[in-house]
C-alpha cells in the first residue's frame, strides 16, 4: 500500500491501522534492507521497487510519499494501474506536472487524494468554523517556524524540487484558501538561504485575494523553534491563533475570549479516514487534485516573483 520515504512515510505506516477497512497489504523503501525488516514486522509483503507494488493485485490503494520531482512518474503509473492514490504535499514541483497527474486520474476514473494535513489540525477547523463571526474579512497572516531538517533530499534541488516555499509554503497556501474560502490571484515573493545552500529555507509573500482581501505568508527551517501562527481580521472582531501550539482566540477591542477547540486530531489518521471513506462511498475526497494543484500554482508565482526581485506575478488559476 505504501511507497515511501524514511520520515513522513513512516507516518502513514502507523496510522494505517488507526482506520477501519484499511490493511497494510505491501511497501516499498529505498533502503532495501531496512524495507524488508520494516515489512516483516508488520506483516506486509515488501517490493524492492515501486512499480512492483504497483503490479501487486493485493494492493487496491497507494500512499505516495515520495520527492515531488517522482509524484508524477508514480501517481501516473499507480492510475493507469486503477490505484486509488493519497498523494503527500506537494502534490508536483509544477503546474504542468500536476496536470499530467490529474489528466491520468481522470482518465483512469480512480480516486486520488492530496495530504494537506493541516486541513485537519484541530486549531485550524476551529478558527474556520469561526470565521463567519469576523464579518467580511480584509486580512490574513501565516507563518510557520521550524527547525532546518536533517532530510538532506529536501536541500538538493533536481531531487527536491524546491525549497521551503514549495514543501512547507503549499500548507500554508491551502490553509489560507481552506480558512478564507477565496483564491490568490497575484503574489509579490522573497527568500533566501540562512542554513541551506541549494534551496531557500525562508520566504515572505505577499498575496493578493479574491474580493480584496490581502494576505501575507511566510516560512522559515533555520531556527530551533516550531510554530505555526495565523491571524485573520474582519470588520467585526479579529482571529488568532497557533496550530503548533493549540491556541486559538476571538478578539475585539483589547478583549481576547478562547475559541473553543474539539478534540486534537491526528491528522496522518484523519486523511487516511477521508480517504477510505470516499473510496468507499465513492464520491470525490475533501481535499482534491484540484487543490493540491492551486497551493502548487501559488508556490510556482513566488518563485517566478523571487526570481524577477520580487515583482508581482499573476496566479495560474486552475
Amino acid at each position: 500500500m505504501c511507497i515511501r520515504d524514511r520520515k513522513h512515510g513512516a507516518r502513514y505506516l502507523a496510522h494505517v491501522g488507526d482506520v477501519p477497512g484499511l490493511h497494510l497489504a505491501a511497501l516499498c523503501r529505498r533502503d532495501r534492507a531496512a524495507g524488508e525488516a520494516e515489512a516483516r514486522a508488520r506483516g506486509c509483503r515488501f517490493h524492492a521497487e515501486p512499480e512492483a507494488l504497483l503490479a501487486d493485485p493485493a494492493v487496491d490503494a497507494v500512499v505516495l510519499v515520495v520527492p515531488p520531482t517522482l509524484t508524477v512518474r508514480f501517481a501516473t503509473a499507480a492510475a493507469r494501474a486503477g490505484k486509488a492514490l493519497i498523494i503527500e504535499k506537494p502534490l508536483a514541483p509544477t503546474v504542468a506536472a500536476c496536470r499530467t497527474i490529474a489528466d491520468a486520474v481522470e482518465r483512469a476514473g480512480v480516486t486520488a487524494m492530496v495530504a494537506h494535513t493541516l486541513r485537519f489540525n484541530a486549531v485550524v477547523r476551529a478558527l474556520r468554523h469561526a470565521v463567519p463571526t469576523l464579518g467580511p474579512l480584509h486580512a490574513a497572516v501565516l507563518s510557520q517556524r521550524f527547525e532546518p531538517s536533517t532530510l538532506g533530499w529536501l536541500d538538493r534541488r533536481a531531487e527536491s524540487g524546491g525549497g521551503i516555499i514549495l514543501h512547507t509554503g503549499v500548507h500554508s497556501f491551502d490553509a489560507l484558501r481552506f480558512l478564507t474560502g477565496r483564491e490568490a490571484v497575484r503574489v509579490s515573493a522573497v527568500a533566501n538561504r540562512v542554513a541551506t545552500r541549494d534551496t531557500e529555507d525562508n520566504f515572505a509573500a505577499i498575496l493578493e485575494m479574491d474580493d480584496g482581501l490581502l494576505a501575507s505568508v511566510s516560512g522559515s527551517r533555520a531556527t530551533v523553534g516550531r510554530s505555526g501562527a495565523v491571524e485573520l481580521a474582519g470588520r467585526d472582531a479579529q482571529l488568532v491563533g497557533d496550530h503548533v501550539h493549540g491556541t486559538a482566540a476571538r478578539v475585539v477591542g483589547t478583549r481576547r475570549t478562547d475559541v473553543a477547540l474539539p478534540p486534537p486530531a491526528m491528522t496522518v489518521s484523519a486523511v487516511l479516514a477521508e480517504f477510505a471513506a470516499a473510496v468507499t462511498e465513492q464520491r470525490a475526497p475533501a481535499i482534491t487534485i484540484g487543490d493540491g494543484a492551486q497551493s502548487v500554482a501559488i508556490a510556482e508565482a513566488c518563485y517566478r516573483s523571487v526570481a524577477a526581485g520580487g515583482r508581482s506575478m499573476d496566479v495560474e488559476r486552475w
